[in-house]
């Protein structure tokens, strides 16, 4: 890749709503970005009975519209009554039985014989505390459920994030900190953690020094104001220690847009937001 251009930049699918998903995709590709990472729920409620057709579908238009599948995120969001660390031991097994199948579903999503994705593991509703635990059994619930399904991930190549999450909207692995013992804890190649600025908002040290501290464990970024609304120059968030990082050490990964304030609607957040990223990233060292 050239030295310009030194990032895989992707969006996150969810901001364009009930947008049909060509028209999204195109929408993506015409404004700059690299590829998509799509949130399970958009493609059907229960995303694991999506139809293998219709996997198909989804996968040949990625392709067509000139994008690479990056992989998936809001993973829990969808069927109803999902919950990964819950005491419910039936409860928990059929919430991880739902994750297992996202596994197959992010394996059918990339092209034909390709290995690799991504699932991003926030979910806080999901995953915070419920019936009692205390956080620390909470969390021995969590590591449980992620070994369950190592052997999924590790035969299709897809790599489960462990996501930190800010206490505001969970309980449950609440710094890179955690999220990267989790990751020693489970010990498979294949689970692995991930930046998200704005899910950062509670870290006390300067983000690119946390980045640096856990970068043989990082393996994706997600680039966001810390109020979810998308990078732009007013937005007030500096990304460049990130990217210097990341860009420092050749990071092979995605730099991947979530946002949460979707009202200035999609193609004014497509085209803004990659213009002034591109901005940030040539100025880099």
């Amino acid at each position: 890749m050239a030295s310009s251009q030194p990032f895989r930049l992707s969006v996150c699918n969810e901001l364009y709503g009930d947008t049909d998903f060509a028209t999204s995709c195109r929408s993506i590709k015409q404004a700059g970005w690299d590829g998509i990472e799509i949130a399970p729920f958009t493609l059907m409620q229960d995303a694991t009975q999506l139809p293998r057709d219709r996997r198909r579908e989804v996968r040949d238009i990625i392709e067509s519209e000139g994008l690479d599948f990056v992989g998936l995120h809001w993973l829990t969001v969808g069927p109803d009554g999902l919950q990964v660390t819950t005491p419910d031991k039936s409860v928990r097994r059929k919430s991880w039985e739902y994750v297992r199948g996202l596994v197959r579903l992010c394996a059918d999503l990339r092209p034909e014989r390709a290995r690799g994705g991504v699932m991003v593991f926030g979910s806080p509703m999901q995953r915070r505390t419920v019936g009692g635990l205390t956080r620390e059994q909470a969390e021995a619930n969590y590591v449980e459920g992620v070994r369950s399904i190592v052997s999924d991930l590790e035969s299709t190549g897809v790599t489960l994030c462990v996501e930190a999450l800010p206490l505001d909207q969970c309980d449950v692995i609440v710094t890179l900190d955690r999220a990267a013992e989790i990751v020693d804890e489970v010990g498979s190649p294949n689970v692995q953690t991930m930046f998200d600025s704005h899910n950062a908002v509670d870290e006390p040290e300067p983000h690119g020094d946390l980045v640096t501290r856990h970068w043989a464990k990082i393996r994706h970024i997600h680039v966001n104001e810390l109020d979810g609304s998308y990078p732009r120059p007013s937005g007030g968030y500096d990304f460049r220690p990130v990217l210097q990082v990341a860009k420092d050490r050749g990071f092979g990964g995605w730099v991947s847009m979530e946002v949460f304030d979707f009202s200035p609607g999609p193609e004014k957040i497509v085209n803004e937001s990659i213009a002034y990223l591109r901005g940030e990233i040539a100025a880099l060292a």
